[in-house]
């Protein structure tokens, strides 16, 4: 009985030790816990102040989407010997001087887009690589501040295409106005004396103008997260059908070391760009501005992202 007491008496004393040291543990735990979360807020407040320095800032993140396929004697299908592939990648990129009385921001962006198919049992098919999307957008915002949020600015900003049809056509907005700043990363341009041009090869419907340019860009990062939406607006003061606008945004998530997924999408209306292909079709799908069906344009890529 002696020995069954001792036994007892000695099982309680350990559980009440092992109970404890494990509330010790606990408590420890929460203890560098929140010193880390310290130590954390204490390195962003500083990350912070150090963002806010004069300097340069800059960075790039981009998407690269792909995939490859071949079949040999697949007769459910139409085309049962055949490969196919398709690559495609996006790039933004920045460089921005951010001084106290003035301001120099460059960007930027382009999406390029490759995909082939061929039918092995037809020698005559195309079998390279042809581009579809192609997209290259670059620009240039320098400013000299008025105020904290509020600054005198010129722009330069260029569009084209790269792989098919380079500079034709070709976009340079050329203009002076005002910037404002209201919140960080937020950059809205508004330029009421910019002045279109329009590059083109042979007799085309294209033509340049005076006009008013209006430019928003958001680009930021949080945590994991980069994104960036930037909507280029022109309102030609000769003509409405000479105006146009484009609205790019490309999302990237960050799931290991610098390797994620991404999105990337568009949207443009271009009167000229619409009738210019009109024309070219057989028979023409349309004569002038008048009888123009004025498609929205878009496009859009998935894939893999990589953060530069």
């Amino acid at each position: 009985m002696k020995k069954l007491l001792l036994l007892l008496s000695l099982f309680i004393a350990v559980s009440t030790i092992n109970a404890q040291t494990k509330e010790e543990l606990q408590a420890q735990k929460a203890e560098k816990q929140a010193a880390g979360n310290a130590l954390i807020s204490e390195a962003k407040a500083i990350q912070a102040k150090i963002d806010a320095l004069p300097g340069w800032r800059k960075g790039a993140f981009g998407t690269i989407g792909g995939s490859l396929s071949n079949f040999n004697n697949w007769y459910a299908q139409g085309a049962p010997n055949n490969s196919s592939g398709n690559i495609g990648f996006t790039l933004n990129a920045y460089a921005n001087l951010i001084e106290d009385k003035f301001f120099w921001r460059n960007s930027l962006s382009t999406n390029l887009n490759w995909v082939k198919l061929d039918n092995k049992d037809n020698p005559l098919d195309d079998d390279s690589f042809k581009a579809t999307t192609d997209v290259f957008n670059i620009s240039s915002l320098y400013g000299r501040n008025i105020t904290k949020t509020l600054a005198a600015s010129g722009l330069m900003e260029y569009r084209t295409t790269l792989l098919n049809n380079f500079n034709d056509p070709g976009y340079l907005d050329l203009g002076v106005g005002a910037t404002w700043t209201p919140i960080n990363n937020l950059i809205v341009v508004i330029h009421p004396l910019n002045y279109n041009f329009v590059f083109s090869e042979g007799d085309t419907v294209f033509e340049s103008s005076l006009g008013a340019k209006i430019v928003a860009d958001y680009t930021r990062q949080i945590g994991a997260v980069n994104f960036k939406t930037n909507l280029s607006m022109f309102q030609s003061y000769k003509s409405a059908d000479y105006s146009n606008w484009t609205w790019t945004n490309s999302f990237s998530y960050t799931l290991w070391k610098m390797i994620g997924v991404g999105f990337d999408f568009g949207l443009r209306n271009n009167k000229q760009e619409a009738l210019n292909y009109a024309l070219a079709q057989t028979p023409a799908e349309a004569t002038s501005f008048d009888d123009l069906d004025n498609k929205l344009q878009t496009y859009y890529t998935v894939g893999l992202s990589y953060k530069f």
